[in-house]
């Protein structure tokens, strides 16, 4: 094996946005069962270390491509497109003023100890990340136009907005659940 290799390489899976999470986990037990430390208990230093640097490399593998911000960002990597998260938060205005009104809403729905506000904006929050997973799957899997990776940048950007405020909405409905306790 090839401790150097992509990700999507490891477990031997299309590389890709769209994952089949069933042939995910499978691979990644295959190759864990080959690389466990466990299985070097009686080995040399040497070979305890070669193993541990590939079940670590397994789980972080593992941990990256389960996770559908984590695989995006993962792939835009691969890809050569550049996020840039950390110097432009730059966002469609539709998109932010969307997620202005439903954060009024989250504020005016904790205030109220409202779960039923709550679970509502947890659901349209659901939907608006469905189709934000098919905006990056489509970005990322359609046919790539290299000249022009601002689709894929807004469309990880969104699902990456999307998932710190569904934290939020699940902390607000913790909270509200608690409460009634």
């Amino acid at each position: 094996m090839d401790i150097t290799r992509n990700h999507f390489a490891l477990f031997e899976l299309p590389v890709g946005f769209a994952i089949d999470r069933k042939a995910l986990e499978a691979a990644y037990r295959q190759v864990l069962s080959q690389v466990h430390p466990d299985r070097f208990a009686a080995a040399g230093d040497a070979e305890k270390r070669v193993a541990l640097q590939w079940a670590t490399r397994a789980n972080e593998a593992y941990r990256t491509l389960n996770d559908d911000v984590a695989r995006a960002r993962y792939l835009c990597e691969l890809r050569g497109i550049a996020l840039g998260i950390e110097t432009s938060t730059a966002m469609p205005v539709a998109f932010l003023m969307e997620q202005m009104a439903l954060r009024e809403s989250l504020e005016d729905a904790e205030q109220a100890h409202d779960r039923g506000a709550l679970e509502a904006i947890e659901a349209t929050l659901g939907r608006a990340r469905a189709a934000a997973i098919r905006e990056v799957a489509v970005s990322l899997d359609g046919p790539a136009d290299p000249a022009n990776p601002t689709a894929a940048v807004e469309a990880v950007r969104k699902l990456m907005f999307l998932d710190r405020f569904a934290a939020d909405v699940a902390d607000a409905l913790d909270r509200a659940l608690a409460s009634e306790a």
